[in-house]
């Protein structure tokens, strides 16, 4: 098995050096993820406004994009060409604040580049974005400070790291209390193989680091999490003949998914909760998951660790909560977890591909 640091080199030579474009790329992943419903304007009009030389080395596989960003401190990990920095640079608004951190120096110094004429395109007094250099499983040695972030966000690139677990436990140590960790990847059907994990390209492409669906169940957990809510999902489609033998009965998915810090101490009890219409863009029904879509002045029963994420996070002013005084059992049985499967998401979405690589033209 590759060592640690001799994964990060050959992914810093594939995404530094050898790709020009996401059009490079032999997998549909930068194309394929669907979100339930279609962005907000605000979303769409933010990443319309990216200078398209930033666009065009974009790599990610999502639409990481959650609501009510507006004033956040925002970290992008893998940051890349800063398409989504600069997105969020627009949606966080002049009190809010983007840090970018990428270990390729290639596309840190591309990204830098845009700072000033973004700031003139968003018309901000002084810019609210800056751009590191450094390892996501590092974040303290990058400068990063814990309880320092409203939101971390990633696009595909969790995948490329090869221990996953120091990616998960840095984002919980720099977010606060409530805080959110929001991020689309690469998902296996099954566990790798060997094979899978040694071979660089499969790596560069995502598929040699999956993790397998079920895996970041149990380390979110394990590095203090609460159980993740599946937001998105969409198959990734496989162009290159000889990338498609390797993986064999291996299936990959995009899928998006949302995680929040929540403070220790006993189970919170069953809540019944009811949306007031107003988070931005969100007037009428805030689709929270692929699981729960809050109307508005509709009251909804959630379970304690949705009534404990909603009391927590940034959305605690925009639902009125009635918590039961009944307390959720600690008997229950060993969850399944099914409507965390991205695979069965995508199936229930339909999502298809709608753009090949150039290579398999």
């Amino acid at each position: 098995m590759a060592s640690c640091d001799d994964v990060r080199e050959n992914v810093k030579k594939y995404y530094g050096s050898r790709l020009e474009s996401s059009a490079d790329l032999q997998t549909s992943a930068a194309s394929c993820s669907l979100p339930c419903r279609p962005p907000p304007r605000s979303v769409m009009d933010a990443l319309s406004l990216v200078h398209p030389e930033v666009t065009k080395k974009f790599f990610g596989c999502g639409l990481p994009f959650p609501a009510k960003l507006e004033g956040c401190r925002v970290l992008d990990l893998g940051s890349g060409s800063g398409r989504d920095c600069y997105a969020f640079s627009k949606l966080v608004g002049p009190n809010g604040h983007v840090t970018g951190v990428d270990m390729t120096e290639e596309l840190i110094t591309a990204s830098r580049q845009y700072i000033e004429y973004h700031r003139e395109k968003f018309d901000y007094e002084k810019p609210n974005i800056e751009f590191i250099q450094g390892y996501m499983e590092k974040l303290s040695e990058a400068g990063i400070r814990s309880d320092s972030m409203d939101v971390v966000l990633s696009n595909c690139v969790i995948c490329l790291c090869p221990d996953k677990r120091a990616v998960l436990q840095q984002a919980y140590n720099i977010l606060k209390e409530g805080g959110e960790l929001y991020f689309s990847d690469m998902y296996a059907s099954k566990v790798l193989p060997d094979h899978m994990r040694d071979d660089p390209v499969l790596w560069g492409e995502g598929m040699g680091g999956s993790l397998f669906w079920k895996d970041l169940i149990s380390l979110a957990h394990s590095v203090g999490f609460g159980t993740p809510r599946l937001v998105s999902a969409s198959h990734i489609a496989i162009f290159n003949i000889e990338l498609k033998a390797k993986a064999g009965d291996v299936s990959f998915a995009s899928g998006t998914y949302r995680l929040f810090k929540l403070p220790k101490g006993p189970a919170v009890s069953e809540a019944t909760v009811t949306y007031k219409g107003t988070v931005a863009d969100f007037p009428d029904q805030l689709d929270f998951d692929s699981s729960h879509c809050f109307k508005k002045d509709v009251a909804v029963a959630v379970n304690g660790e949705m009534a404990a994420i909603l009391q927590r996070s940034r959305f605690s002013p925009d639902f009125k909560i009635q918590v039961s005084d009944q307390q959720e059992s600690d008997s229950e049985p060993t969850p399944q977890y099914c409507h965390l499967n991205p695979f069965l998401l995508a199936d229930k979405l339909g999502s298809s591909v709608k753009q090949c690589s150039k290579t398999s033209k």
